[in-house]
């Protein structure tokens, strides 16, 4: 008899322990079809992680233009004036329906903190254009200026 109960519970573990690896196996293959790009969505791989510097008078509409493009994805905003940070946030909070984008002063911590970024809208006023442009290259960003 004490041998019918060391199967039974040796049966039991085996089940249990075949259960957990299948799952342990399975559960990699299963990935969202919005990150293969299935249903016309793009995949994370394939987006460009964008940010902007400065966002002067014609920042706005430029933003906007990349914003409706489906392979970009905002990130963050660096500007001096707080009101144009904010309404910038704002602006690209409502469009994704989210509270993600983050805000910066200074351009070094821009960079510093947002490593994943891409490629960098530049909007300045015209005499920081070109140091601006030289801190993104630095930093390994495609520039738009």
């Amino acid at each position: 008899m004490v041998t019918q109960d060391k199967a039974s519970l040796n049966r039991r573990q085996f089940f249990k322990n075949a259960a957990l690896a299948t799952t342990a196996v399975a559960l990699p293959f299963y990935v969202p079809g919005k990150l293969l790009g299935r249903d016309g969505a793009v995949p994370p791989s394939e987006q460009i992680i964008l940010g902007a510097l400065g966002i002067g008078r014609r920042g706005p509409e430029i933003l906007r233009a990349f914003l409706h493009q489906p392979d970009v994805r905002f990130l963050s905003i660096c500007d001096v004036r707080r009101e144009r940070r904010e309404a910038i946030k704002r602006m690209v909070d409502e469009m994704y329906g989210s509270d993600d984008v983050t805000m910066f002063r200074d351009m070094f911590e821009f960079y510093e903190a947002n490593p994943q970024m891409d490629a960098v809208l530049i909007s300045t006023g015209d005499r920081w254009h070109t140091m601006a442009s030289i801190v993104a290259a630095k930093a390994g960003k495609d520039i738009f200026c």
